[in-house]
């Protein structure tokens, strides 16, 4: 409402008015009574006489039924009947809200919005209620909890809100802009301008959004664009109100005199299907507020600042004979409003009373009000009171429950002992940072808990859960019982929830708040993600993979170098491996190794899952070292230096990786043979000792890498097979150092166990004192452990349980082809000296870099993920920061870890499976740069892989050299697909389709236009792609491939293979072009491609409008450019050109105005 035009005398209304009765209130008023209370005009309270409980009502006519206290003394501002409850909301000039139940106006819920401004608009909500304040939009619930709370800018000056659907909001007030707000998300969509000097009220139809301005003027705005269609020009002066009911919209407001505004007595009415005013309606008050209550009839009721109302036909004559009074409080009526069901008024005055008028002894507020949640009653208030002064007063007046069993105060004294609850230990990190002042110690806050809460651990079993949350990290699982699972959020299993949209509102940015990107786990055989994250952050790995171009087309190497090109890319949004997948799957080794899973056995976790990847580790580094030995290759391929790491014919993961020994068999007879040999891992061999003997990890790496066994072997001096002792000495120590756990029964599980227990108490013994299994520290234990200056650099006790894993081990090469193998520490350093002054020595240091864990979880079959430590190339390269930081990496989950979370291996849930141990200083050694082996070449002509197709078939020309694509060149693309595993979904109870497992697509037509030049619109890719997997619908209508076009037998195409046409697309992104085609996101996620969003200009998007649907590239072209294209089947080159016309269409209208495009495209 404008307060423009009002009686002055509300100047006086300011927020601490109130408070300056509060005295007076003191003394003539208990608080308990302010319920059904009058005051006289005056503001100082009567007697406290409540309403009569019955009140004759006539049916049909507004009678006052209750009146009620708000607020003593302070002004109401606005009211307004709640749409989903009996309630009736009223808020104050001093910011305090208050909800009443009911016709009898019962008290329901009272509580403070804002602290200094005025409420000025309340709107119900299901869930809640907004109130809208100067500068503020707080969401509450009904009983005064805060559900979110708004700021906006603080020049605004905000006057109403309308809330246009379920989830959207309109907010105007006294500026030239109303803002539009997503309450799901509560963030700001859309501004859309008004002129100044701005909206005050706002109304919608089924028409039309209706805004009232200071001005005088109503505007009606269109329901999609905001635009406005019309204006009428009400008052002279000001607008005070207006309502809109039907097709008659009628308003009240002030007219300009000569001595300033003066409410003017007639209505302003108008026909909105002629869109003209028809005769103004002449009232016999001073109009201030109006609202239709469309019965019987739509009459209005006109409601003036002094109380007084009248009721009459928009459309007839007003008669005096229809004026009733409201009997205010205060002076002035100060707001008005009336309830959904047409029954009830509510009217607010100035010194905080509320009138509620009814045509009914027992109204309703709504048709259908739901049931209205109440506070449990207190039932201390229903016993009669007890005065405790009174010495003889019978204690048996106090009720107590009945029983015939012992009470607690008759046990004896003998029997019952005090037992004050035991105190929790102190931090340890409060105990390493902790300075003494005398007898006093102080230490930072380390905030591990949160402020003023301490949790108290009842049992000792309790210390094992303390630090995982029950809450499952993914649907799968929700529905069990989350406490009878140890394993921690971040540890578990995640899977994408899909929708409608697919993955396009799926909160990846949730799960990764990270710059580096994560894996996505529905591909099939995607169990190995985590290797790929570890052999990724192998710096000399990912850059002479990166190196690396082949002309075969299946190449490990080649697709490896892809995926990792990508991740490097990336910032933190997801990548997928499909493309290195695919190729994984047509290699044979990999199925006679039994590596490809069923997507039935991967579901449901068949199979270990360690052994899985241990296998699936070893093979890898087997293809990589044979796939980088083949150098031969076309130059188009290679690129000008082919590796730089090399130049030899060596492998250079050979380097790497491999480790040469000798294997010497020494029979009975002792004849001995020596056989040179080189292997890429080892595994761990565990000991035999039952006893429980200590054993360092050192022990067992040495015992594992220098094997001694006894087996039979062919002994060519006897001849025949002999008992042998084969023992295996090293020549040359890797660079990498990759060990299989090989931890695949209880036994091994047993042995680390027992292990971890060893070292952890063997880590306590050093610190000074000894501990029991599963003991707590108290303050008592950590003095006996030393001083807090000795504690400096020691981790926690938790941070010590279940750790057996060095961080870095020592290994030296003997003269006599031995190996010593130690534990290394950071202080050993100290002691032995630097670890690059004793590698001339034959001794080298060897850091943790990797873990891949098993997570061990019947649930969803368990999963795996690594704990990589990641360097400060990769820092610097994603987030311009130089240090090294040890991440989890969960598929596309990631979160930084403490270090020693990467050694620990709680065998009940977390068991170790690969370790990878890097040479000190190891990319020093390494040229490190990365070259684009890809050339230009790419792009010239080449052979189709069908038989059958004839060069008049041929439907694009290649790339002459003069034409070859510059920074900025814009390229026209399209891509058709085919489907290749259908989707998985389910339906619910409630009928609505949940997406289990989404269908696998495959790229299978590629096209590429030019987009500038002479031949701007002529292809220079077209290319069919070849595919050796089983095709379950060709998608003919949507796509135009037929069955037999990718098929090189009897296939017309111009059929290549996948990689070939990646190679080209690749140089296309790397050289800088720009994209444009119609849904290119989907395109480039099938190919497996990741491109810069400054390379990508999508007609989706440019010709998307705000909170619509996307548009079809076939309705845009018949819009905007008159083409009627997609007849029968999509055809690629068609789409790509059509969507190069749309983009300069858009650069077109969009060139000289942004609203003049805008428009356009909302017509």
């Amino acid at each position: 409402m404008n307060f423009e035009g009002l009686d002055p005398g509300l100047a006086e209304y300011a927020p601490a008015l109130h408070s300056a009765l509060d005295p007076v209130l003191d003394a003539h008023l208990n608080p308990s009574l302010l319920q059904n209370v009058e005051l006289d005009p005056e503001g100082v309270a009567l007697e406290a006489l409540p309403v009569q409980e019955s009140v004759h009502i006539m049916e049909g006519v507004y009678s006052e039924l209750h009146s009620v206290v708000a607020e003593v003394g302070v002004p109401v501002s606005v009211s307004h009947f709640d749409l989903h409850e009996e309630m009736l909301w009223v808020g104050s000039h001093g910011g305090h809200a208050t909800s009443f139940f009911g016709p009898t106006l019962e008290r329901y819920s009272s509580f403070q919005v804002n602290g200094s401004d005025d409420i000025r608009q309340i709107q119900s909500l299901e869930n809640g209620i907004l109130f809208l304040t100067k500068n503020n939009l707080k969401y509450m619930a009904r009983g005064g909890l805060i559900i979110f709370d708004y700021l906006l800018d603080e020049s605004e000056d905000m006057h109403s809100l309308l809330l246009t659907d379920s989830s959207t909001l309109l907010v105007g007030g006294l500026q030239n802009h109303i803002l539009e707000i997503d309450l799901n998300t509560v963030q700001e969509t859309q501004k859309y301008a008004v002129e100044t000097p701005g909206v005050t009220i706002m109304r919608q139809t089924n028409r039309f959004f209706f805004c009232g301005h200071t001005s005088g003027k109503v505007s009606l705005r269109d329901l999609r664009t905001f635009k406005v269609e019309h204006e009428f020009n009400a008052f002279s002066g000001s607008l005070s109100d207006f309502d809109v009911h039907g097709n008659l919209l009628a308003a009240c407001g002030f007219s300009s005199r000569l001595t300033g505004l003066a409410c003017d007595r007639f209505l302003k009415v108008y026909d909105l299907r002629m869109m003209r005013a028809i005769t103004p309606l002449q009232v016999h008050v001073d109009p201030a507020f109006l609202r239709f209550i469309p019965t019987y009839t739509s009459r209005l009721a006109i409601i003036s600042q002094s109380g007084q109302c009248q009721f009459c036909e928009p459309t007839g004559l007003a008669n005096p004979a229809d004026i009733f009074h409201v009997n205010p409080v205060g002076p002035l009526l100060m707001t008005f409003d009336v309830s959904a069901s047409k029954q009830a008024l509510a009217f607010g005055d100035s010194e905080g009373c509320v009138h509620l008028w009814t045509d009914s002894p027992e109204p309703s507020f709504n048709p259908y009000s739901r049931e209205t949640e109440f506070a449990l009653p207190c039932l201390v208030d229903s016993l009669p009171p007890l005065d405790w002064s009174q010495d003889l007063l019978p204690l048996s007046l106090i009720p107590v429950p009945l029983t015939t069993d012992s009470l607690l105060s008759d046990w004896p004294a003998a029997n019952s002992a005090p037992a004050p609850r035991r105190a929790p230990p102190v931090d340890a990190e409060i105990l390493r940072t902790m300075k003494k002042v005398g007898f006093i110690g102080y230490a930072p806050n380390p905030r591990t808990r949160l402020r003023n809460q301490i949790p108290y651990r009842l049992k000792e079993s309790d210390n094992e859960f303390d630090s995982f949350s029950q809450v499952t990290e993914s649907p799968v699982g929700r529905e069990e019982e989350p406490h009878r699972h140890m394993v921690s959020k971040k540890y578990r299993k995640v899977t994408i929830k899909y929708s409608k949209l697919g993955l396009e509102d799926f909160d990846f940015k949730h799960y990764n708040k990270t710059l580096f990107a994560g894996l996505e786990p529905h591909i099939p055989n995607a169990y190995c993600n985590c290797m790929i994250q570890v052999l990724y952050f192998l710096e000399p790995v990912c850059c002479l993979i990166q190196n690396h171009l082949c002309q075969k087309e299946f190449c490990l190497a080649c697709e490896l170098g892809f995926l990792f090109h990508m991740l490097d890319l990336s910032r933190g949004d997801p990548c997928q491996g499909s493309n290195f997948l695919r190729a994984f799957r047509t290699i044979p080794e990999a199925s006679a190794l039994g590596l490809i899973l069923a997507d039935s056995d991967e579901a449901s976790g068949k199979g270990s899952l360690a052994r899985l990847i241990q296998r699936w580790n070893r093979f890898i580094l087997t293809q990589l070292h044979q796939d980088m030995q083949e150098l031969e290759a076309p130059q188009a391929y290679r690129g000008a230096g082919g590796s730089s790491f090399c130049s030899s014919g060596d492998s250079v993961i050979g380097q790497l990786f491999s480790c040469e020994m000798e294997n010497c068999s020494l029979c009975r007879c002792g004849s001995e043979t020596v056989r040179a040999s080189s292997t890429l891992l080892f595994t761990l061999s565990y000991p035999e000792d039952k006893t429980g003997k200590n054993y360092d990890f050192a022990q067992v790496l040495k015992r594992s890498i220098c094997l001694e066994q006894n087996t039979q072997a062919w002994c060519d001096n006897c001849e025949k097979y002999q008992p042998t002792i084969q023992t295996r000495n090293i020549c040359h120590l890797p660079d990498i150092l990759v060990i299989n756990c090989e931890v695949n029964s209880s036994k091994e599980a047993d042995f680390w166990r027992m292990q971890a227990e060893f070292a952890f108490k063997m880590t306590v013994k050093k610190l000074g004192g000894e501990i029991s299994k599963n003991k707590e520290f108290a303050l008592a234990d950590w003095k006996e452990l030393g001083s807090p200056e000795g504690l400096l650099m020691c981790p926690s006790i938790e941070e010590l349980k279940n750790v057996w894993l060095p961080f870095s081990i020592r290994m030296k090469m003997t003269k006599n082809k031995g190996l010593d193998v130690y534990n290394w520490t950071d202080g050993d350093e100290v002691q032995w000296g630097p670890a690059r002054a004793e590698e001339e020595h034959g001794v080298y240091v060897y850091d943790l870099m990797a873990t891949v864990v098993h997570i061990l979880d019947s649930r969803t079959g368990g999963s795996l993920v690594a704990h990589i430590k990641v360097g400060e190339t990769y820092h610097q390269r994603k987030e311009g920061v130089t240090h090294q930081q040890w991440y989890l990496f969960n598929d596309f989950l990631i979160e930084p870890i403490d270090k020693y979370e990467a050694v620990q291996f709680d065998m009940n849930w977390k068991v170790p499976a690969i370790l990878y141990y890097v040479k000190r200083n190891l990319n020093s050694k390494y040229n490190l740069n990365i070259k684009n082996p890809i050339e230009a070449s790419v792009l010239l002509a080449e052979a189709s892989l069908a038989r059958k197709q004839q060069k008049t078939h041929t439907t694009f020309i290649p790339l002459m050299l003069n034409e070859m694509p510059q920074v900025g060149d814009l390229v026209g693309l399209d891509a058709e697909f085919v489907t290749l595993n259908e989707e998985e979904a389910e339906l619910r109870s409630d009928g609505t389709k949940s997406t289990i497992k989404p269908s696998q697509m495959s790229v299978a037509r590629i096209t590429c236009v030019r987009g500038q030049g002479p031949n701007e619109g002529i292809p220079f890719i077209d290319d069919y792609i070849s595919t050796q997997e089983q095709v379950v619908d060709y998608l003919t209508q949507y796509s135009g491939i037929k069955p037999g076009d990718l098929d090189a037998k009897i296939s017309s195409k111009h059929l290549t293979t996948l990689k070939s046409t990646y190679l080209k697309l690749r140089f296309l992104i790397d050289i800088g072009v720009k994209f444009v085609g119609h849904g290119l996101q989907k395109d480039f996620r099938v190919i497996n491609l990741m491109v810069p969003k400054d390379q990508v200009l999508d007609t989706v998007y440019l010709f998307h409008m705000p909170r619509k649907r996307m548009i079809s590239l076939r309705f845009l072209a018949w819009y905007f450019l008159d083409l009627k294209i997609q007849g029968e089947t999509h055809d690629s080159i068609e789409d790509a050109r059509t969507a190069l016309q749309l983009y300069r269409k858009y650069l077109e209208l969009s060139k000289n105005d942004a609203a003049v495009f805008s428009s356009v495209l909302a017509l």
